[in-house]
């Protein structure tokens, strides 16, 4: 079964009730296993509201959660010394580079934070 990895941004939109980040997981769910990194965990924690404590880890808890091991790792710190027109985070390196490892698609709507042409993205736009 195919991989979609969901950015941070859209399980924040998610959980916020936002419409568009709800049909973009529904409809990636269809015919893909939703996942995503160890670091969304922590970038979702690191942010979420004492209200949405049960909501996030519900929606965590449906996730396929994909650790960081020793080859994202590497190739993460590759991106983030070669890519230089960017000034690339750290954490979006580690999400792309488990994207690569993989092999799955990404589902955010921070395409420019992504600029990695070695896996699929999918833009979801937020109105």
């Amino acid at each position: 079964m195919r991989q979609i990895i969901v950015d941070t941004d859209i399980l924040i939109l998610h959980l916020r009730g936002y419409e568009d980040a709800r049909k973009a997981l529904s409809e990636a769910a269809r015919n893909s296993l939703l996942c995503c990194s160890a670091i969304t965990v922590g970038e979702i924690h690191a942010g979420m509201k004492e209200t949405e404590q049960e909501a996030t880890e519900k929606l965590l808890d449906s996730l396929l959660v994909i650790d960081v091991d020793r080859n994202i790792a590497a190739l993460a710190g590759d991106y983030r010394r070669t890519i230089k027109s960017h000034q690339l985070e750290l954490d979006d390196c580690l999400i792309a580079a488990t994207c690569a490892i993989h092999k799955a698609t990404l589902i955010t709507g921070n395409v420019k934070h992504y600029p990695m042409k070695d896996f699929e993205k999918k833009s979801v736009r937020m109105t």
